[in-house]
């Protein structure tokens, strides 16, 4: 992570601010802090992001807990695109039509549900799917998880995108030599 720091550039300095104080959660576990960090960066789509933080998350989450992380990002990826469409287009005979998508691994995570419904927040956030965000949050919270525990994970979700975004632009501003 501090290689990912030491990257952001001076014009980004909020971020690598933020990404300094990811670690930091009086409302989520280790694991739900972890994980949360892991399947948002593999939303990113971003490799440094993916790799800094998958390092990181090593220390903190065991292979259930990778794993799980890995698929909420995985079937959020796909679960995003067909929920936002249905959402979106304004036409509500697509919300009533079986989406048709394996999703056995909701059912069966390989760790606590509502660690990986909340990390299916995180990436439904970084995906920017306003229908899987509200229903991951009304079950994040019928569950019994704070508002704050849900803030934190999209603030996670968030300051990685950020950070993402700045290493992609980065690159695409060097010089080519």
């Amino acid at each position: 992570m501090d290689e990912l720091k030491a990257a952001i550039p001076d014009w980004a300095k909020d971020l690598r601010l933020n990404l300094g104080a990811l670690e930091r959660s009086d409302a989520l576990t280790g694991q739900q802090l972890w994980g949360a960090a892991l399947a948002s960066a593999l939303a990113t789509r971003q490799p440094g992001v993916i790799r800094a933080v998958s390092a990181a998350a090593e220390e903190h989450l065991d292979d259930a807990a990778r794993d799980a992380a890995r698929t909420a990002a995985a079937l959020m990826g796909m679960n995003n695109v067909y929920y936002r469409f249905t959402h979106l287009v304004g036409n509500d005979e697509y919300g009533r039509l079986p989406a048709r998508l394996r999703m056995q691994a909701l059912g069966a995570p390989g760790v606590d549900k509502l660690d990986f419904e909340l990390w299916c927040l995180a990436v439904s956030a970084v995906n920017g799917c306003g229908a899987c965000m509200t229903a991951h949050e009304r079950n994040l919270r019928a569950g019994g998880v704070s508002a704050l525990a849900v803030q934190d994970a999209v603030r996670i979700a968030s300051i990685l995108h950020g950070v993402a975004t700045v290493a992609d632009a980065t690159a695409a501003l060097e010089p080519v030599a």
